[in-house]
């Protein structure tokens, strides 16, 4: 896993020592990436720059260092990822005629691929995790890529005649390349979901290259963008009995495994106590020689703490086990950097404790095995059976009733008191949520109105954007409650899963320089969970059915056996505690004010509501804050120089 970044100036007209000190700025912003090494290569008189940060898993040695040209001398490429096949690709390569190998790298691999069989081909082979971009000297263009399903990130934008790519909006930044307009969309999607989706960024004119694409850009600047692999056309496929489906499920988690486990420096795991990350850890300790070193989070307050259960995992699987605990202090020494970390605004509180659990891991392991996405690929959110059901109970009510009860039960105390008496003050930030949903015209409506933090993002913003963000609003019109989660689940891969599970590991390993793999993310996993039925996946009202039989094989069920617990942080009560400081001086009205893009009047209601106990929230604040605290540092920014802007 590296960090990489390029500048091609469609009209040549930049000087080589203007372009690449532009490139060497994008890099130094991302060294954290790659503090293993460093490169950079420019072609001045065709006007490309190809820069890279690296951090070495496979070949340590300098034949693996890029930028890389292949033998022939056509293509140089920078490569941020892994190829988990390379190792097959090459035996395929010397079956047609052996190239003369400088090291072992994938992304050596990778060029003969290019050379022999063309890009396209070439990415529909491999398997694994990547970003990349390759520089074609006899097409005269730049060819850009992205894996399958988002893993690694890939920004893109265009100033006049000038493009640029990187891992991360602070490279594009620190190249120039931004022109600090904020993007009324995104920041829309940051307050209804909190994170910015559908490919955009809170930058206007950067964008992400999609998940399964590649992007073809020619000298007169035309742009071919086309898929190379789309998650569910592969979803027909024999049916298989509940035995067979199980065996199968296996083979495919310990050949990924395995693959995953290929690397020249230590490698451990996460370890939740949770079905996902136990099921990789137990077939990961099976497999790797030595066994595996895992990691979990613990916090002071029980409602969020997994780390005795994953401790019991641990002792049973007979793994190195290390714990660390979080608590309010850490995350206020933690928040402010957060927007730095993540190049924007990014609300999901989880990256708290992950970026904790992150830096933690790398004193010991360079890289770490994931047991994200069973919940999208298996049926396993707690929403794919609660919205489904909820809703059909609305729809039992008459509809002349349905209309009424939101004005009658909203604003009497009457739900805050009974939460309060029965112990779950939490029950009545839930009814009033859903009270306004009861009038929801069919389910997808219902269900994106559940899911959002701010319903509807406009009473926020001063200038609402042109288009509100999908979400679940884009649900096909599904009736049948498992159809209705099939179809949350097959947006969730597209959707949530890349811009916020996804962005969030990233960001944060890579910030600690540590390369995290996703061992449920091989294409060929996805494949197969998609061609299974629901009732595979959820039963007797519970998610994850085929995993949580898995791995029974390997794990006693009364270690995992419990409600989903979700990963998350108390921010709720640090926001009254540890925080309040911070949070207040961000939510000030006259900032607000003086900014210009959000009303302050719902977010000082919001702040002092949660203050006083009233209600919880957190949720809604967290976006507003991590974008204030973003707008902060990018004032902040603009006060140091950058280099100048491109030739237009």
């Amino acid at each position: 896993m590296c960090g990489i970044a390029g500048l091609w100036q469609l009209d040549c007209q930049l000087g080589d020592d203007q372009g690449r000190a532009r490139v060497k700025a994008m890099t130094d912003a991302i060294s954290y990436r790659g503090p293993d090494g460093e490169g950079l290569w420019s072609a001045p008189e065709r006007g490309i720059y190809l820069g890279h940060r690296r951090l070495a898993i496979v070949d340590l040695s300098p034949a693996g260092a890029q930028p890389m040209a292949s033998a022939g001398g056509r293509y140089v490429t920078v490569f941020n990822g892994e190829i988990y096949n390379h190792v097959e690709l090459r035996k395929a390569l010397d079956a047609e005629a052996p190239p003369a190998w400088r090291g072992h790298s994938d992304t050596e691999t990778m060029l003969y691929g290019f050379e022999r069989w063309g890009i396209p081909a070439t990415l529909e082979r491999a398997v694994g995790m990547f970003a990349l971009a390759v520089w074609d000297r006899e097409g005269d263009c730049l060819w850009l890529a992205r894996d399958r399903l988002g893993e690694k990130p890939l920004y893109v934008t265009q100033r006049g005649q000038a493009v640029a790519w990187a891992s991360e909006l602070g490279a594009l930044r620190a190249g120039g390349m931004l022109r600090g307009d904020i993007d009324p969309e995104a920041l829309a999607s940051l307050l209804q979901h909190g994170y910015v989706a559908e490919g955009r960024s809170i930058e206007a004119g950067v964008s992400q290259l999609p998940p399964g694409h590649w992007l073809r850009i020619a000298r007169d600047g035309t742009r071919t963008q086309q898929a190379y692999w789309r998650p569910f056309e592969a979803a027909e496929g024999p049916a298989l009995g509940d035995a067979e489906a199980l065996d199968e499920l296996e083979r495919l988690l310990r050949q990924s495994i395995g693959l995953q486990l290929m690397a020249d420096v230590p490698v451990g795991a996460f370890l939740s106590g949770g079905v996902d990350s136990s099921l990789i850890a137990a077939l990961g300790q099976k497999l790797c020689d030595g066994g595996l070193t895992t990691f979990t989070i613990g916090f002071d307050e029980a409602a969020y703490n997994e780390a005795p259960q994953a401790a019991a995992v641990a002792r049973h699987l007979g793994t190195r086990h290390r714990e660390v605990t979080v608590r309010g202090a850490d995350a206020l020494a933690l928040v402010p950097r957060l927007s730095t970390m993540y190049g924007e605004p990014f609300a999901d509180p989880s990256a708290l404790p992950t970026a904790l659990l992150m830096r933690a891991a790398r004193q010991e392991v360079t890289v770490a095995l994931s047991g994200d996405a069973g919940d999208e690929l298996f049926g396993g959110y707690g929403r794919y059976l609660q919205y489904p059901s909820t809703y059909a109970a609305t729809r039992r009510v008459p509809a002349s009733l349905r209309r009424r009860l939101p004005g009658w039960l909203g604003d009497n105390g009457l739900v805050d008191a009974v939460g309060r008496t029965v112990g779950r003050p939490q029950l009545g930030d839930r009814v009033h949520k859903g009270l306004p949903l009861l009038a929801s015209r069919d389910f997808p409506e219902f269900a994106q109105g559940f899911a959002a933090l701010w319903r509807d993002p406009a009473e926020l913003m001063r200038t609402p954007a042109p288009r509100r963000p999908r979400g679940y609003g884009a649900l096909p019109g599904a009736t049948d409650a498992l159809q209705q989660a099939e179809a949350m689940s097959r947006h969730d891969l597209t959707g949530y899963l890349p811009d916020d599970i996804l962005v969030k590991v990233d960001r944060a390993a890579m910030a600690a320089s540590l390369e995290t793999r996703t061992p449920l993310l091989d294409h060929r996993i996805v494949d197969f969970a998609f061609r299974r039925p629901m009732q595979q996946k959820i039963r007797a009202g519970r998610g994850k059915w085929l995993l949580r039989e898995l791995l029974q094989r390997h794990v006693p069920l009364a270690l995992v056996d419990r409600p989903k617990q979700g990963f998350s942080a108390p921010i709720g009560p640090w926001l009254r505690g540890e925080l309040r400081e911070w949070a207040g001086d961000l939510l000030q009205t006259s900032l607000l004010q003086r900014q210009g893009l959000l009303h302050a009047e719902p977010v000082q209601r919001c702040w002092n509501e949660h203050l006083a106990g009233h209600r919880d929230w957190s949720r809604r604040l967290w976006p507003v804050l991590m974008l204030q605290q973003w707008l902060a540092d990018r004032d902040a920014s603009r006060a140091r120089p950058e280099p100048g802007a491109p030739t237009s």
